[in-house]
């Protein structure tokens, strides 16, 4: 069996914070307005790497989708309502009971489970696209973690990861800003030294045996309140593509 690189002070945080992933003027608000940004990064890859049309009611159906740290699902049900066959992966068992309990609300079948990356890659499941997105900056080990994902890649399969650069209008915008001035998240929620570094990441990835295929920033705008795709501006927030050869 693989040693895990799961952390437990970092579950522990999010353990408490469970209950709150679905309100989205809790906690978890940043990702609530994140989210829509993120999953037109996400669905847009997936069609192109896989040649579907998303103007098609089911565009992802025969695709099976993996989404490591899935918290309460908040990729997990679009992902199942564009007709993917979804597992969702949270080494935070509470998350994994909202989770499932909203997922009921909503009258979808998704396969959640209270395990790691390392866990379910032991057993040779493949998938044809994992999600890993605002995970690698709280394990214990991102080559090893980053190893595990690839391994639960089917061969061309995609893979993609967002985090927080290490900057400091990161520091500014996500410690400062998200945890002491606007109080979002609790303090402490993030270590500003485990953020990675897009040239980082490219690297790790690289290692881990994957293909690095494109990267794009997650920029905020203070004015409009949203957020937005960027091509130049990695600075705070980004997400990266990879293909399993």
């Amino acid at each position: 069996m693989s040693t895990t690189t799961v952390d437990p002070g970092e579950v522990a945080k999010f353990e408490a914070m469970a209950a709150e992933v679905w309100d989205p003027e809790g906690k978890f608000k940043p990702l609530h307005m994140l989210n829509p940004c993120r999953l037109d990064y996400i669905t847009t890859q997936i069609a192109g790497e896989f040649d579907r049309d998303l103007r098609q009611t089911m565009p992802f159906e025969g695709l099976r989708i993996l989404d490591i740290g899935c918290g309460g699902g908040l990729l997990c049900e679009p992902m199942a309502r564009l007709g993917a066959t979804v597992v969702g992966v949270d080494a935070a068992e509470g998350n994994i009971a909202v989770a499932r309990a909203h997922a009921a609300q909503s009258g979808l079948t998704i396969d959640y489970r209270h395990s790691t990356a390392e866990a379910l890659a032991d057993t040779g499941e493949n998938f044809d696209v994992v999600l890993n997105m605002e995970v690698i900056e709280h394990v214990a080990d991102p080559l090893a973690f980053l190893s595990a994902c690839q391994r639960l890649l089917k061969p061309g399969g995609l893979h993609l990861c967002s985090t927080v650069n290490r900057t400091p209008q990161s520091f500014a915008a996500v410690i400062v800003g998200a945890e002491y001035v606007m109080r979002w998240l609790p303090r402490g929620t993030h270590d500003w030294k485990k953020f990675i570094t897009p040239d980082e990441l490219y690297d790790l990835l690289t290692r881990a045996g994957m293909t690095p295929v494109d990267r794009k920033g997650f920029q905020f705008n203070p004015i409009t309140w949203d957020w937005r795709i960027s091509t130049r501006d990695l600075s705070v927030n980004y997400v990266t593509a990879a293909l399993n050869p």
